[in-house]
């Protein structure tokens, strides 16, 4: 069965300006990627490494009923903030999405207490990591304007679960990636109605990505978190967008109970397009899974040389993983999107 090395806790992915791959289960107390000496194969003044690294931070929240996903994400030349809740029983969906040129949001070089937030006129979203206190807390506010009702949120991930934390190779760049599982407690406000996310029924996941890019990158993850029949919360991060040493290192994970098992470079292919069901495989036989998309979401933009083109249909997952114990776990009908992600920028 597949097995990683786990590292002993480091300060930094980057020491003395050359950048350390490898995968951890505890946070870097600093993450500047800027401070590796040439990421490209030619050097680069930091000015024009800064204009090359891209970061964002992201989330999915579901129970029965609800899955919200989100994400604040800064390309340089420019942000985007965006959020999508489906209510999975009555087909409701709502989605916002805010676009401002140029940079200007500084998102956090540590996750033990430091924040990211967007705001203006009519919205409000911030993250506030805080893993000094094993807290990540989410708050959202949209104000009702036209046909869109108002949306607000506070919501708790329980940071005492183990991440995975890797650094490691993308298109030969480096890349960091910080990812957990955990349950989720906190309220909503939508169009009218009070939900309120209990932990016993609420999973979530949270990612922190950070990485150097080429002006052309394409990014394709299955992303999926909620409770097994033993009550236990689970989910996993499978990234198809393989690297020359990822048998060794890559951001590959599934979470069980509490639990991390890095999982091995795996192919996820849509033979009949991003609307009909996708295979993710591996070679190891750790990973088999099936993803059958049935609500379709697309987040567009154009700006002069620039683009971004985010498809990130809601669906289920079926087939099985193993864990770092041999354990099968089935996984049948979960709710969670796949995310397919093009830039040119």
């Amino acid at each position: 069965m597949y097995k990683r090395e786990i590292l002993e806790p480091a300060l930094s992915p980057v020491k003395d300006g050359t950048f350390v791959e490898g995968t951890w289960n505890r946070a870097f107390r600093d993450v500047d990627l800027l401070g590796t000496h040439k990421p490209y194969s030619i050097p680069l003044p930091r000015w024009a490494r800064e204009g090359r690294l891209k970061e964002w931070e992201s989330f999915v929240v579901q129970n029965n009923r609800y899955h919200l996903d989100a994400f604040l994400a800064n390309l340089k030349y420019f942000r985007i903030a965006q959020l999508v809740l489906y209510d999975k029983e009555s087909g409701e969906r709502f989605r916002f999405r805010k676009i401002l040129p140029l940079s200007g949001w500084r998102l956090p070089r540590n996750l033990y207490n430091d924040s990211i937030d967007s705001r203006s006129q009519r919205f409000f979203f911030r993250i506030h990591n805080w893993l000094d206190a094993e807290t990540i807390r989410i708050d959202i506010d949209v104000e009702a304007r036209r046909k869109r009702p108002a949306f607000t949120c506070q919501l708790t991930f329980n940071a005492a679960s183990v991440p995975q934390v890797t650094a490691w190779r993308r298109n030969d760049l480096p890349f960091y990636t910080y990812k957990i599982v955990s349950s989720v407690s906190g309220d909503m406000v939508w169009n009218g109605k009070h939900i309120v996310f209990r932990p016993e029924e609420t999973s979530g996941f949270f990612r922190d990505n950070k990485g150097f890019c080429r002006y052309l990158s394409s990014f394709l993850w299955c992303t999926a978190a909620g409770i097994d029949e033993n009550n236990r919360h689970y989910g996993f991060s499978l990234v198809g967008q393989s690297a020359g040493n990822s048998s060794k290192n890559n951001e590959n994970a599934f979470w069980i109970g509490g639990k991390t098992t890095p999982l091995p470079p795996v192919r996820i292919t849509m033979p009949n397009g991003i609307g009909e069901s996708w295979v993710i495989q591996d070679l190891e036989g750790m990973v088999d899974l099936s993803f059958s998309p049935r609500v379709k979401v697309r987040s567009a933009f154009n700006f002069l040389v620039f683009s971004a083109d985010y498809q990130t249909p809601l669906g289920h997952f079926s087939g099985f993983l193993l864990n770092s114990e041999g354990e099968r776990i089935q996984i049948r009908g979960l709710w969670g999107l796949g995310e397919k992600l093009s830039l040119r920028v």
